[in-house]
């Protein structure tokens, strides 16, 4: 019996334009540790709230265990009993310590497990620091992991994130992903996190789904999307890929290609091809160069760091591409 199914889930909001999801067949199992991506207003956190029970679908149905999800009009406080949820209102008590926002969650039956159990938890997530804050006095970030904390101190069965690190800052970030990987590894915890950056689900999923007017368009794990994104959505968003049609440098058995930027060699030294610059800026680890060949605009990220300016003519070679459907 699949852990947690979708079988042809739809929720629509309007009926004159794309809404909500349409369709969503999804399976998945325990343990796993899932990113849904996707642009703004492409479905993703409407999925999340009908896996949750916040949302009851118009057609289809959201199994957990083999069980009926109920929704909001069936239960008093909606959401699965199993689950919990952090959206990005992060519903704390602003005023309140973050040792009592996080302990509330438990039963006070036996007050000294409760206070130990709150301990390990903030100590986990690396907020043990901050127990006698408050809300209020905390950054993003920080209100972030306490609401993390608070969602898994009861220890459920699956975790729901509504982009978890929009407030995070890049030095956090990686911290917070690793957090949240161990977390599910120590707790045995299922984790479904919506994100708009695919970087979240490459580095820290073991199954992404990508979304696009309400329906799935691609899922597997990230070495397979990645490697075969199959559409010019999904390879955009993953890395910002030249989508391309009708190249000398490419075959011609598929309509389409992409090429994501760091497949593109250059070169001062005679090669392939020959394109001017257009710009190019610094980005840390590599310049990003914007090329014109033939016409068509290519995005590339070099790492060798060629000494180049706007209007240079430079050599290039494609070493990777792959074929689209769309």
């Amino acid at each position: 019996m699949p852990f947690l199914q979708l079988n042809k889930v739809t929720k629509n909001f309007s009926e004159n334009t794309p809404s909500g999801v349409s369709e969503i067949d999804l399976t998945i199992h325990a343990g796993q540790i899932i990113t849904i991506i996707g642009e703004s207003g492409s479905g993703k956190t409407t999925l999340l709230k009908l896996i949750y029970g916040y949302l009851v679908p118009q057609i289809g149905t959201v199994l957990f265990n083999g069980e009926p999800i109920k929704g909001p009009t069936e239960k008093l406080i909606p959401g699965h009993d199993e689950m919990k949820m952090v959206t990005q209102e992060l519903t704390l008590n602003i005023y309140a310590k973050v040792f009592d926002n996080i302990s509330s969650q438990l039963s006070n039956a036996d007050l000294e497990a409760k206070h130990e159990l709150t301990l390990q938890t903030m100590e986990f997530l690396r907020i043990d620091h901050l127990a006698n804050k408050k809300i209020v006095e905390l950054s993003g970030g920080e209100q972030q992991r306490v609401a993390i904390a608070r969602a898994v101190i009861t220890e459920p069965k699956v975790l729901l994130l509504d982009e978890p690190f929009s407030q995070v800052d890049t030095i956090l970030k990686r911290q917070l992903r690793d957090d949240i990987e161990r977390l599910a590894k120590f707790l045995g915890i299922t984790v479904i996190m919506v994100s708009h950056d695919p970087t979240d689900g490459l580095s820290l999923s073991n199954h992404v789904i990508f979304i696009k007017d309400g329906k799935i368009i691609r899922e597997g794990s990230p070495q397979e999307v990645y490697f075969d994104p199959r559409s010019a959505y999904v390879a955009k968003l993953l890395g910002k890929a030249n989508i391309i049609k009708n190249a000398p440098f490419l075959p011609y058995t598929a309509p389409i290609y992409a090429v994501y930027p760091h497949h593109i060699q250059l070169s001062e030294q005679p090669t392939a091809y020959l394109a001017t610059v257009r710009s190019v800026h610094f980005n840390g680890a590599y310049q990003e160069v914007e090329l014109i060949f033939e016409g068509k605009n290519l995005l590339v990220h070099d790492a060798q760091f060629v000494s180049l300016q706007k209007g240079d003519a430079v050599y290039f070679d494609v070493n990777q591409y792959f074929s689209l459907e769309n």
